[in-house]
C-alpha cells in the first residue's frame, strides 16, 4: 500500500455538474487532488469519468459547481489553460502523429525553437530523457507507426511528462502495456508523486488500485458512490459501489463435457510473425483459453487462424476440412468470427450505425437488387439487442462510437452471431470493458458455449480465462509451453508460467 502524505490539494472540484441536452451525465461531483498523491478514478462505462476528466483536461466546461487550484477559483475553459495550469492527460485514445518520428511526437505542441526554427538537438536530448526516466529503449527516429501499440503508449506518456506537470491523468495507461512496462510506468508514477505531482489515475483493473493509489473515488451514474482510503476497503466493495450491488463470480458455472466427436478446429505445427509450431484444437462446447503475455505471440496466432496474418508453416483444419485462409474474407464463408485486440482500429466501422456494424459481414446475405436496405440492417440488429444485452436504442441508429467499450464489443460479438457463425476467435474480448459490461460478456461466452459455438479466447488478461475458459493454453516467447485443465487453471498457475516458472506440457 503506498505511503499516505497529507497535502494541501492541489486541484479541488465542489459540486460539479454536466448536462449534454436532457440528459445529466455528472451531478455535484466532488473530489480533491492532492500534490505527491495519486487517486483512483473508477466507475462502469458510461459513468461520467471521460465526462469529468475531459472537464479537468478543458475539453469540455461544466454547467455548475467550481473548480479551485491551489485554493484559488479557476475557470478552465480550454485544453490550453488546462495546460498552462500544470494538468496534463494521456488519454485512452491515441492522440499521437503516426507519419512523424519518436523524438517528434515527444516534443508535440512544445517544439523546443529558437527564431522560429526548431531545436532539433534539443529535441532528441528532451526525447531521451522522457524515455529513459520511463525505461524505454525505443529509437527515436522511428516512425511512430511502425511501432506496437503498447510502445505508442509509452510515446504518449512521455510527451505528457515533459515539461512542468503539476497534475497527471492517466486514463487507462496500461491496457496495451505488458507487464514489464507497467512495472516502469509505476516506477515512473511514483518518481512523479515524490516530486509532488498530482495523480489522477482511470483504470478498470482493481489489482492496480490497491497497489498504487492513495485514494479511491467511484462515479456510478454520474454521482459520487465512494470515496476512501484503499485500505479501509475490499475490492468487492469497490465493484459493489461500481455497479450498484454485488457482482458474483459464475467461474464454475460451465464446464466442457467433451462429448464432440470431431474438433472444429485443428492446428498443427502452425507458425507465422510471433510464433512457431503451434498445436491447438477446438471442439463445439468448448471455451478454450490462449494466455499469454503482451509479446507472446498469442494475437497474432488468433489472427493467422483468421486469415489476418500470413501462416509460414502447418496445417489448419476446419469441420475436419484443411484449409488455407489467404483472407479474412475466406474464415468468414468458413463460419468463423474474429473480435481483433483493438476493435476501434480494426474492428469498428466507426462513422457508421451500431446497425450497420452488426450486420457488415451480413450484407451480402441481406441485400436485395444489389442494394442494402437499412429496415434490413435494424432488423438484424434487433435480432440481437435483447439478447446480447446491448445498452442502446432498439434499432441500433446510433453512431457505434457513443455506445460504451462494452456495448461496442456486444456488436462486434452480435456481428458475427448474425452471420452464423459457429467458431469464435476472440482476441483481448474485455479490453477497456468495465466490471458488469465483462461479467455480462462472460455470461455470454458461456451460453454460446452452451449452445455448441467453439470458442478460442486469445488474452493477457488472466481474469479472461480463469473466469471462463474450460481448458487453457500458456504462451511464451510464441510457443506453447503448458496445458492447463479447467480445475487447475488460477492466477497463480498462469501468471508463474508465463513468466517462465513452468514449461512442462
Amino acid at each position: 500500500m503506498p505511503e499516505k502524505r497529507a497535502e494541501t490539494p492541489f486541484l479541488s472540484v465542489r459540486g460539479i455538474t454536466k448536462s449534454f441536452g436532457p440528459i445529466e451525465v455528472l451531478h455535484s461531483v466532488d473530489l480533491d487532488l492532492a500534490a505527491g498523491t495519486v487517486t483512483a478514478l473508477l466507475g462502469e462505462n458510461g459513468a461520467g469519468k471521460s465526462t469529468f476528466v475531459r472537464i479537468v483536461a478543458g475539453d469540455h466546461t461544466h454547467d455548475g459547481g467550481r473548480i479551485e487550484i491551489d485554493g484559488r477559483e479557476m475557470a478552465i475553459r480550454s485544453v490550453t489553460q488546462a495546460r498552462d495550469a500544470g494538468i496534463r492527460l494521456i488519454a485512452q485514445e491515441l492522440a499521437d502523429a503516426p507519419t512523424l518520428t519518436v523524438a517528434e511526437n515527444i516534443s508535440l505542441g512544445e517544439l523546443p525553437a529558437r527564431f522560429g526554427l526548431v531545436r532539433r538537438a534539443e529535441m532528441r536530448r528532451r526525447a531521451e530523457r522522457a524515455l529513459a526516466d520511463l525505461g524505454a529503449d525505443i529509437p527515436l527516429d522511428a516512425r511512430v507507426s511502425s511501432l506496437r501499440l503498447g510502445e505508442r503508449q509509452i510515446i504518449e506518456i512521455a510527451r505528457a511528462s515533459v515539461g512542468a506537470a503539476r497534475c497527471m491523468i492517466f486514463d487507462e495507461p496500461t491496457a496495451a502495456l505488458s507487464d514489464a512496462e507497467t512495472r516502469r510506468l509505476f516506477e515512473l508514477i511514483a518518481r512523479m508523486k515524490a516530486r509532488g505531482t498530482a495523480i489522477l489515475y482511470i483504470t478498470h483493473r482493481l489489482d492496480e488500485v490497491f497497489e498504487i493509489a492513495d485514494r479511491v473515488c467511484v462515479l456510478r451514474d454520474g454521482r459520487v458512490s465512494l470515496n476512501a482510503d484503499p485500505a479501509s476497503v475490499s475490492q468487492p466493495d469497490v465493484v459493489t459501489a461500481m455497479v450498484g450491488h454485488a457482482v458474483e463470480s459464475n467461474r464454475d458455472a460451465y464446464s466442457f463435457a467433451g462429448t464432440a466427436a470431431k474438433p472444429m478446429l485443428v492446428a498443427k505445427g502452425v507458425s507465422g510473425h510471433g510464433f512457431s509450431n503451434v498445436d491447438l484444437a477446438v471442439a463445439a462446447g468448448e471455451i478454450v483459453g490462449l494466455y499469454g503475455k503482451i509479446g507472446s505471440g498469442v494475437p497474432e496466432f488468433a489472427a493467422t487462424l483468421f486469415g489476418a496474418e500470413q501462416r509460414d508453416g502447418g496445417s489448419v483444419e476446419v469441420a475436419g476440412k484443411p484449409v488455407d485462409f489467404r483472407h479474412p474474407a475466406d474464415a468468414i464463408a468458413a463460419g468463423l468470427g474474429f473480435l481483433p485486440a483493438e476493435r476501434k482500429s480494426e474492428g469498428l466501422l466507426g462513422p457508421r450505425s451500431a446497425a450497420e456494424n452488426l450486420a457488415a459481414p451480413s450484407w451480402s446475405r441481406l441485400s436485395r437488387i444489389g442494394s442494402i436496405f437499412r429496415s434490413d440492417e435494424t432488423a438484424a440488429f434487433s435480432r440481437w439487442h435483447a439478447p446480447l444485452k446491448i445498452r442502446s436504442s432498439g434499432d441500433g441508429g446510433e453512431t457505434i462510437t457513443k455506445l460504451s467499450g462494452g456495448n461496442q464489443q456486444k456488436v462486434l460479438l452480435g456481428r458475427w452471431l448474425e452471420s452464423g457463425a459457429k467458431l469464435l476467435l476472440l482476441v483481448e474480448p474485455t479490453r477497456g470493458v468495465d466490471v458488469g459490461a465483462r461479467e455480462e460478456i462472460y455470461h455470454l461466452l458461456r451460453e454460446l458455449a452452451r449452445s455448441g459455438h467453439g470458442i478460442l479466447i486469445a488474452s493477457s488478461d488472466y481474469e479472461d480465462i480463469t473466469q471462463v475458459a474450460t481448458r487453457a493454453l500458456v504462451m511464451v516467447r510464441g510457443r506453447i509451453v503448458r496445458a492447463l485443465p479447467q480445475e487447475e487453471i488460477d492466477v497463480a498457475r498462469l501468471t508463474e508460467v508465463a513468466g517462465g516458472g513452468s514449461n512442462d506440457r
